[in-house]
């Protein structure tokens, strides 16, 4: 019993707190174009680092990874993939591009889901584009070491039913627009992670997906923030409220508040703020990278290091983020904590 099957999209109690996250992201989406008329410069030094993040934080979630400079070489195609977790890493690079570029003009289908699926694992041949063949479970490993299971998904024979199900049942609603779209996509969102169709590879996919979708909604948000660094980010709270939301889906009583308040709240209209922050900041005279890395600065909560700075300012010279390290000690915003590479930094007051 899916969200899309079940009365819980129509019976979801709207608090206030979620129908201002709704107003906020549609105000956002009406500045867009002013955004792109007056900075286009900006956005697209910014579009620049999203790829970069994006590729780097989604994979990293699933525990993929690997040098910085390696990803900033995969993603600019200055180099090949040489190991598994780079295969990996350029099939992600591969489709995102391919949703940046095609979005608006993909037919939202269970097939199409597939092939994107597919491209993702593209490098790594005859392990993507198929359903699941046998059953998975999401495990958790507790304070003892013990892996402990927090959600069965659909069963392996049962997926290719649920994806067409999901998709029929999702356009229909998609199309009648009774029910605010941008509800409808982590609603999608979470009834495809809880069918868990794929092997390998369903994080990606969903956060794929939600870039897909709000693309399909008119949202470019994702083209210059990165969803999946936010995504990252704030990972205690991505699977509490993923965990929340999916307590008694398969009866077809939970919660969707929890997830859509996360998604909604926590990630895009936290990166709308963040673009519309970038744009003023680095818009200004200071320079584009020069300011991209003073706003990042700024935006440490706690000490951070250079190779900090170099993995939130990928397309930043090491010698320039230096620069402005000694240029911001000097001007008693931040002090340096130690000596050397590895030395830790933090803003005062």
């Amino acid at each position: 019993m899916m969200s899309f099957e079940s009365s819980v999209l129509e019976t979801m109690p709207i608090p206030f707190r979620l129908l201002r996250i709704v107003r906020e992201i549609s105000e956002y989406k009406g500045k867009q174009d002013l955004f792109k008329s007056q900075s286009p410069q900006v956005l697209e030094a910014l579009r620049e680092v999203a790829l970069i993040q994006s590729t780097e934080s989604s994979n990293r979630i699933e525990g993929v990874t690997a040098p910085a400079e390696r990803i900033r070489s995969l993603v600019a195609r200055k180099t090949t993939a040489q190991n598994r977790s780079e295969q990996e890493i350029a099939g992600y690079r591969d489709v995102l591009g391919t949703i940046h570029a095609s979005a608006i003009d993909m037919p939202f289908t269970a097939n199409v889901v597939l092939q994107l699926h597919r491209d993702l694992y593209q490098f790594l041949p005859g392990e993507g584009g198929r359903w699941k063949q046998t059953d998975n479970e999401i495990v958790q490993a507790g304070p003892d070491g013990k892996r402990v299971v927090r959600f069965r998904p659909v069963a392996a024979h049962r997926t290719p039913d649920a994806m067409e199900r999901l998709h029929r049942h999702f356009k229909i609603l998609w199309s009648e627009n009774t029910i605010d779209r941008l509800v409808l996509i982590p609603a999608y969102v979470l009834d495809f992670l809880c069918i868990h169709p794929f092997r390998d590879g369903n994080g990606r996919m969903a956060r794929l997906l939600t870039t897909l979708l709000l693309y399909q909604m008119g949202h470019d948000v994702g083209r210059y923030i990165s969803l999946e660094q936010i995504v990252e980010r704030t990972k205690e709270s991505y699977y509490d409220a993923l965990f929340r939301s999916s307590v008694n889906w398969h009866e077809g009583r939970h919660d969707l508040a929890p997830w859509v308040e996360y998604l909604l709240g926590v990630v895009i209209l936290g990166a709308w703020k963040e673009l519309e922050s970038r744009v003023g900041v680095v818009g200004s005279a200071r320079g584009t990278k020069s300011a991209m890395v003073v706003d990042v600065i700024e935006r440490f909560a706690s000490d951070f290091s250079v190779a900090d700075l170099q993995s939130r300012c990928p397309t930043v010279s090491i010698d320039l983020i230096r620069r402005i390290l000694r240029q911001q000690r000097t001007a008693g915003k931040i002090e340096c904590l130690g000596r050397g590479p590895r030395a830790r930094w933090r803003r005062i007051g």
